[in-house]
Protein backbone atom coordinates (compact mmCIF):
# COMPACT_ATOMS: atom_id res chain seq x y z
CA UNK A 1 0.00 0.00 0.00
CA UNK A 2 3.07 2.50 -1.13
CA UNK A 3 3.26 5.93 -2.72
CA UNK A 4 6.63 6.64 -2.48
CA UNK A 5 7.80 8.83 0.73
CA UNK A 6 5.52 12.07 -0.11
CA UNK A 7 2.47 9.99 0.51
CA UNK A 8 2.63 6.34 0.87
CA UNK A 9 -0.45 4.38 2.12
CA UNK A 10 -2.95 7.26 1.28
CA UNK A 11 -3.38 6.01 -2.21
CA UNK A 12 -5.35 2.96 -0.99
CA UNK A 13 -8.24 5.34 -0.99
CA UNK A 14 -11.48 4.76 0.71
CA UNK A 15 -13.40 1.66 2.35
CA UNK A 16 -15.38 -0.42 0.30
CA UNK A 17 -18.20 0.19 -1.63
CA UNK A 18 -20.34 -2.82 0.20
CA UNK A 19 -20.29 -6.46 0.73
CA UNK A 20 -21.00 -9.23 -1.59
CA UNK A 21 -22.45 -12.00 0.12
CA UNK A 22 -21.03 -15.94 -0.39
CA UNK A 23 -23.17 -18.81 0.54
CA UNK A 24 -21.42 -21.25 2.63
CA UNK A 25 -22.16 -25.17 1.14
CA UNK A 26 -23.43 -26.10 4.88
CA UNK A 27 -26.15 -23.15 4.52
CA UNK A 28 -25.54 -22.69 8.09
CA UNK A 29 -23.97 -19.34 7.49
CA UNK A 30 -22.70 -17.10 4.58
CA UNK A 31 -19.18 -14.88 4.06
CA UNK A 32 -19.39 -11.08 3.55
CA UNK A 33 -16.37 -10.04 1.28
CA UNK A 34 -15.60 -6.61 1.88
CA UNK A 35 -14.33 -4.32 -0.95
CA UNK A 36 -11.44 -1.48 -0.43
CA UNK A 37 -10.56 1.23 -3.44
CA UNK A 38 -7.30 1.22 -4.28
CA UNK A 39 -5.86 4.00 -6.30
CA UNK A 40 -3.45 3.38 -9.70
CA UNK A 41 -0.20 3.97 -8.25
CA UNK A 42 -0.83 1.35 -5.53
CA UNK A 43 2.14 -0.79 -5.79
CA UNK A 44 3.96 -2.91 -3.29
CA UNK A 45 3.83 -5.76 -0.91
CA UNK A 46 1.31 -3.94 1.43
CA UNK A 47 -1.02 -2.96 -1.42
CA UNK A 48 -1.34 -6.68 -2.18
CA UNK A 49 -1.64 -7.64 1.50
CA UNK A 50 -4.44 -5.09 1.40
CA UNK A 51 -5.70 -6.49 -1.79
CA UNK A 52 -5.87 -10.32 -0.99
CA UNK A 53 -7.51 -9.34 2.88
CA UNK A 54 -10.27 -7.77 0.61
CA UNK A 55 -10.79 -10.39 -1.27
CA UNK A 56 -11.01 -12.86 1.56
CA UNK A 57 -15.15 -13.44 2.72
CA UNK A 58 -15.47 -13.00 6.19
CA UNK A 59 -18.08 -15.16 7.97
CA UNK A 60 -20.61 -12.76 8.84
CA UNK A 61 -24.24 -14.85 9.01
CA UNK A 62 -24.20 -16.98 12.11
CA UNK A 63 -27.63 -16.93 14.04
CA UNK A 64 -25.43 -18.70 17.34
CA UNK A 65 -22.09 -18.76 18.48
CA UNK A 66 -20.66 -20.83 21.18
CA UNK A 67 -18.95 -19.27 24.11
CA UNK A 68 -15.73 -20.95 22.97
CA UNK A 69 -15.35 -21.59 19.21
CA UNK A 70 -12.64 -24.37 18.21
CA UNK A 71 -13.31 -24.76 14.01
CA UNK A 72 -12.24 -22.55 11.20
CA UNK A 73 -15.97 -22.17 10.07
CA UNK A 74 -16.32 -20.54 13.28
CA UNK A 75 -13.63 -17.31 12.22
CA UNK A 76 -11.79 -15.80 9.51
CA UNK A 77 -8.81 -18.23 9.97
CA UNK A 78 -7.87 -17.67 5.62
CA UNK A 79 -7.76 -13.99 6.40
CA UNK A 80 -5.98 -14.12 9.51
CA UNK A 81 -3.60 -17.10 8.31
CA UNK A 82 -2.72 -14.24 5.20
CA UNK A 83 -1.84 -11.80 8.26
CA UNK A 84 0.23 -14.24 9.91
CA UNK A 85 2.36 -14.90 6.47
CA UNK A 86 3.25 -11.13 6.02
CA UNK A 87 7.04 -10.27 5.67
CA UNK A 88 8.56 -7.40 5.90
CA UNK A 89 11.49 -5.81 8.06
CA UNK A 90 9.08 -3.13 9.79
CA UNK A 91 6.17 -5.09 11.94
CA UNK A 92 4.28 -4.14 14.88
CA UNK A 93 0.86 -5.40 16.74
CA UNK A 94 -1.12 -3.34 18.95
CA UNK A 95 -2.37 -4.80 21.92
CA UNK A 96 -5.52 -2.32 22.31
CA UNK A 97 -8.03 -3.06 25.48
CA UNK A 98 -9.00 0.46 26.35
CA UNK A 99 -11.79 2.10 24.42
CA UNK A 100 -11.23 5.59 25.89
CA UNK A 101 -7.04 5.06 25.59
CA UNK A 102 -4.97 6.74 22.96
CA UNK A 103 -4.77 3.71 20.80
CA UNK A 104 -6.10 4.81 17.58
CA UNK A 105 -3.81 8.20 18.19
CA UNK A 106 0.24 5.73 18.86
CA UNK A 107 -1.02 3.41 15.91
CA UNK A 108 -1.13 6.63 13.48
CA UNK A 109 2.14 7.74 15.37
CA UNK A 110 3.68 4.74 14.32
CA UNK A 111 2.15 4.43 10.78
CA UNK A 112 3.39 8.14 10.21
CA UNK A 113 7.08 7.71 11.77
CA UNK A 114 7.44 4.44 10.25
CA UNK A 115 6.22 5.48 6.43
CA UNK A 116 7.57 8.92 6.22
CA UNK A 117 10.75 8.74 9.16
CA UNK A 118 11.73 5.52 8.44
CA UNK A 119 11.83 4.89 5.60
CA UNK A 120 9.00 1.77 5.83
CA UNK A 121 6.44 1.86 3.10
CA UNK A 122 5.27 -1.07 3.52
CA UNK A 123 4.75 -1.30 7.67
CA UNK A 124 2.15 -3.21 8.75
CA UNK A 125 0.19 -2.19 12.01
CA UNK A 126 -1.99 -5.05 13.58
CA UNK A 127 -4.68 -4.00 16.50
CA UNK A 128 -4.79 -6.88 18.79
CA UNK A 129 -7.98 -5.72 20.17
CA UNK A 130 -10.05 -6.75 23.14
CA UNK A 131 -11.81 -5.56 26.13
CA UNK A 132 -13.61 -2.03 25.57
CA UNK A 133 -11.72 -1.14 22.96
CA UNK A 134 -13.69 -3.90 21.06
CA UNK A 135 -17.03 -1.46 21.27
CA UNK A 136 -15.26 0.38 18.34
CA UNK A 137 -15.12 -2.63 16.06
CA UNK A 138 -19.05 -3.06 15.99
CA UNK A 139 -21.30 -0.96 13.76
CA UNK A 140 -23.13 2.15 14.87
CA UNK A 141 -26.31 -0.16 14.51
CA UNK A 142 -25.17 -2.24 17.40
CA UNK A 143 -24.43 0.71 19.25
CA UNK A 144 -28.19 1.78 19.18
CA UNK A 145 -29.64 -1.54 19.09
CA UNK A 146 -27.65 -2.77 22.30
CA UNK A 147 -27.19 0.45 24.31
CA UNK A 148 -23.60 -0.18 23.92
CA UNK A 149 -22.57 3.52 25.29
CA UNK A 150 -24.04 2.08 28.51
CA UNK A 151 -20.71 -0.33 28.76
CA UNK A 152 -18.99 2.49 28.60
CA UNK A 153 -19.96 4.01 31.93
CA UNK A 154 -22.16 6.87 29.42
CA UNK A 155 -18.58 8.57 28.34
CA UNK A 156 -19.53 7.21 24.59
CA UNK A 157 -22.80 7.55 23.33
CA UNK A 158 -22.11 6.32 19.58
CA UNK A 159 -19.16 4.48 17.16
CA UNK A 160 -17.05 7.64 16.75
CA UNK A 161 -13.92 5.28 16.38
CA UNK A 162 -15.04 3.79 13.09
CA UNK A 163 -15.60 7.04 10.57
CA UNK A 164 -12.96 9.43 9.02
CA UNK A 165 -12.39 12.89 9.82
CA UNK A 166 -14.39 14.80 6.88
CA UNK A 167 -12.65 17.11 4.60
CA UNK A 168 -9.85 15.22 4.62
CA UNK A 169 -7.53 13.98 1.81
CA UNK A 170 -4.33 11.68 1.19
CA UNK A 171 -3.06 14.47 -0.82
CA UNK A 172 -2.81 16.86 2.52
CA UNK A 173 -0.06 18.24 3.79
CA UNK A 174 1.86 16.12 5.98
CA UNK A 175 2.22 18.71 9.05
CA UNK A 176 -1.43 20.24 8.40
CA UNK A 177 -2.55 18.92 12.56
CA UNK A 178 -6.38 18.79 10.94
CA UNK A 179 -5.25 16.58 7.50
CA UNK A 180 -5.46 13.19 6.88
CA UNK A 181 -2.42 12.68 9.07
CA UNK A 182 -2.59 14.07 11.75
CA UNK A 183 -4.60 13.89 15.27
CA UNK A 184 -8.04 14.91 14.22
CA UNK A 185 -8.14 12.18 12.22
CA UNK A 186 -7.74 9.31 13.95
CA UNK A 187 -10.11 6.49 13.00
CA UNK A 188 -10.17 3.21 12.09
CA UNK A 189 -11.19 3.73 8.63
CA UNK A 190 -8.04 5.46 7.53
CA UNK A 191 -5.91 3.22 9.55
CA UNK A 192 -7.18 0.49 7.53
CA UNK A 193 -6.69 2.61 3.76
CA UNK A 194 -3.22 3.08 5.48
CA UNK A 195 -2.51 -0.98 5.48
CA UNK A 196 -3.71 -1.46 8.94
CA UNK A 197 -5.27 -4.27 9.89
CA UNK A 198 -7.78 -4.65 13.19
CA UNK A 199 -8.59 -8.10 14.76
CA UNK A 200 -11.51 -8.96 16.16
CA UNK A 201 -11.84 -11.27 18.94
CA UNK A 202 -14.57 -13.85 19.44
CA UNK A 203 -14.22 -13.70 23.30
CA UNK A 204 -14.24 -10.29 23.88
CA UNK A 205 -17.36 -10.60 21.72
CA UNK A 206 -18.92 -13.18 23.87
CA UNK A 207 -18.22 -11.47 26.97
CA UNK A 208 -19.42 -8.27 25.89
CA UNK A 209 -22.71 -10.30 24.94
CA UNK A 210 -22.93 -11.42 28.47
CA UNK A 211 -22.77 -8.10 30.07
CA UNK A 212 -25.64 -7.10 27.42
CA UNK A 213 -27.84 -10.20 28.33
CA UNK A 214 -27.77 -8.85 31.90
CA UNK A 215 -29.29 -6.01 31.02
CA UNK A 216 -33.18 -7.03 31.82
CA UNK A 217 -34.10 -5.83 28.15
CA UNK A 218 -31.81 -7.96 26.58
CA UNK A 219 -32.43 -11.07 29.27
CA UNK A 220 -34.95 -12.98 27.18
CA UNK A 221 -31.69 -12.76 24.20
CA UNK A 222 -29.41 -15.78 24.73
CA UNK A 223 -25.96 -14.42 25.12
CA UNK A 224 -24.75 -16.97 22.23
CA UNK A 225 -27.50 -15.07 20.11
CA UNK A 226 -26.39 -11.54 20.78
CA UNK A 227 -22.90 -12.77 19.76
CA UNK A 228 -24.02 -13.80 16.90
CA UNK A 229 -25.62 -10.56 16.16
CA UNK A 230 -21.99 -8.35 16.81
CA UNK A 231 -20.03 -10.72 14.71
CA UNK A 232 -22.25 -10.52 11.76
CA UNK A 233 -21.84 -6.41 12.20
CA UNK A 234 -18.46 -6.03 12.61
CA UNK A 235 -16.81 -3.37 10.98
CA UNK A 236 -15.84 -3.88 7.30
CA UNK A 237 -12.15 -5.40 7.06
CA UNK A 238 -12.15 -6.90 10.34
CA UNK A 239 -10.22 -9.73 10.65
CA UNK A 240 -12.17 -12.82 13.48
CA UNK A 241 -10.10 -14.57 15.42
CA UNK A 242 -11.14 -17.15 18.36
CA UNK A 243 -8.99 -15.41 21.08
CA UNK A 244 -6.86 -11.73 21.01
CA UNK A 245 -4.33 -13.11 23.45
CA UNK A 246 -4.05 -16.40 21.66
CA UNK A 247 -3.36 -14.29 18.46
CA UNK A 248 -0.99 -12.59 19.84
CA UNK A 249 1.14 -15.31 20.64
CA UNK A 250 0.62 -16.09 16.90
CA UNK A 251 1.62 -12.78 15.56
CA UNK A 252 4.74 -12.20 17.73
CA UNK A 253 5.73 -15.42 16.22
CA UNK A 254 5.42 -14.52 13.13
CA UNK A 255 7.67 -11.28 13.39
CA UNK A 256 5.80 -8.71 15.12
CA UNK A 257 7.18 -6.50 17.30
CA UNK A 258 4.69 -6.22 20.46
CA UNK A 259 3.22 -2.58 21.80
CA UNK A 260 0.41 -1.46 24.47
CA UNK A 261 -2.02 0.86 23.12
CA UNK A 262 -3.33 1.89 26.63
Amino acid sequence: MSIFMTNRRAALGAMGTGAALLALASGTETLAQTNVSFAPQSTGPLADLSRRLAAIPRRRSFTTVPFMVTQPAQWDKEAADLVLSYRYRSLQMWENSDLAGPWLNLMREAVNGQVFAHGNPDFLAVSATHGTAHLALFAQPMWEKYRLGALTGGKFTGNTFATPQAAVSPRDDLQNLAGYYGPANNNIATLQQRGAVFIACHDSIHAIARAIHANADFAGTSPDVIAADLTNNLVPGAVLVPSVVAFIVELRRAGFTYSKGN
